[in-house]
């Protein structure tokens, strides 16, 4: 059996300054089609030179009090995304405290 391949497409319009004012992204394979986003972030591993590569984009139109949130759900996904690849639940314990600070300390928790 051929091994199966998917594409993400991002598509990014730049005001004359190369600042985003519109985003969209499409993910076919999980149903996702031209879909709005105001801010994204995506990290790849160069193995060569033994770094990471990033693309931190948001459009003008992102609130800050937004942008907030966004940060806290992207690190506490990374909290477990980081224990699922490497099973150290200590480390990814402590993430998630710094995640728990994070939101105290942006008064994003009630």
């Amino acid at each position: 059996m051929a091994n199966k391949r998917f594409e993400i497409k991002f598509d990014i319009e730049l005001d004359g300054n190369k600042v985003p004012e519109k985003m969209h992204w499409t993910a076919e394979d999980g149903g996702i089609s031209n879909q709005e986003t105001k801010a994204m972030m995506l990290s790849v591993w160069d193995a060569k030179n033994k770094e990471s590569l990033r693309i931190d984009l948001w459009t003008k139109e992102m609130p800050v009090d937004e942008m907030k949130i966004f940060f806290h759900q992207t690190l506490v996904a990374m909290a477990d995304t980081f224990q699922r690849a490497t099973t150290d639940e200590k480390m990814a314990d402590t993430m998630r405290d710094f995640c728990d600070y994070f939101a105290e300390k942006l008064e994003l928790k009630a």
